[in-house]
């Protein structure tokens, strides 16, 4: 006989029927579900069916039409194997979705950590190109400044160079400018010098010839010198350079 006051397959109060199993895929309810017929309900019949039945006055007995009882036990019985046969495909099922889904989350996580690995990898290349990269810049940029001040430096040089030249062609320059006028100075000195001894000797030819030319004058008495007679004449004997350097 069973407990009146047992409560694992009691129905609720609206009138459905608790499910005990676990859900994979489905509800217990469902998995216990063949061709049309519910165990589960079938089993709430049985329950109702005892439940129902009169009770024995001054005993914990109850009277139960055997015959609905075993024909309800008997329904239940023949279709259990069935029902034991999917509620095991179905924990199998939810094993195989279980598996499958440790292997998905392993396959995710493999993949995860190669990806991270292969980050952090990138992650290195990239920071060892950026300090290459920084010293690539700083030797580029030491040697452009080295070069920088060694233009400079020979640009200095150069120009010192031109200005020292520069001031040797003027100094030359000047010093043959000099040597020049002086050399000038010199053959204009020795020209007019030669000019003027020419016209020395031509003046002393021409006063040559102008006393050839004039006639002699008669021999004349002595005069006193003193007398102005005497001194008139004698001025007008003498030629304008001789009166001019005796006066």
């Amino acid at each position: 006989m069973l407990r009146q006051d047992s409560d694992r397959i009691s129905p609720d109060r609206s009138g459905t029927t608790p499910h005990t199993g676990v859900s994979a895929g489905g509800s217990y309810g469902d998995a216990a579900r063949i061709g049309g017929i519910d165990i589960q309900r079938e089993l709430n019949k049985l329950e109702e069916m005892i439940l129902d039945s009169p009770r024995i006055p001054l005993s914990r007995r109850t009277l139960v039409d055997e015959e609905q009882l075993l024909d309800q036990l008997d329904l239940i019985r023949l279709n259990l194997p069935t029902a034991f046969q999917e509620a095991a495909e179905v924990v199998h099922h939810k094993e195989e979705l279980l598996s499958e889904a440790e292997q998905y989350a392993q396959e995710i996580l493999e993949t995860a950590e190669r990806r991270a690995a292969q980050i952090l990898d990138e992650m290195g290349l990239l920071r060892q190109a950026e300090l290459e990269a920084q010293q690539i810049r700083q030797r580029v940029q030491q040697e452009c400044e080295a070069v920088q001040e060694q233009t400079m430096a020979d640009i200095e040089r150069m120009r010192r160079q031109a200005q020292q030249e520069l001031e040797e062609m003027r100094r030359r320059a000047i010093a043959e400018s000099e040597e020049i006028q002086q050399g000038a100075d010199d053959y204009a000195d020795r020209v007019l010098k030669e000019m003027e001894q020419q016209l020395s000797d031509m003046i002393r030819v021409i006063r040559n010839g102008r006393q050839q030319l004039q006639p002699e004058p008669p021999p004349q008495k002595p005069r006193d010198i003193n007398t102005p007679s005497a001194n008139r004449s004698s001025q007008a004997t003498k030629s304008p350079s001789e009166r001019s350097k005796s006066q």
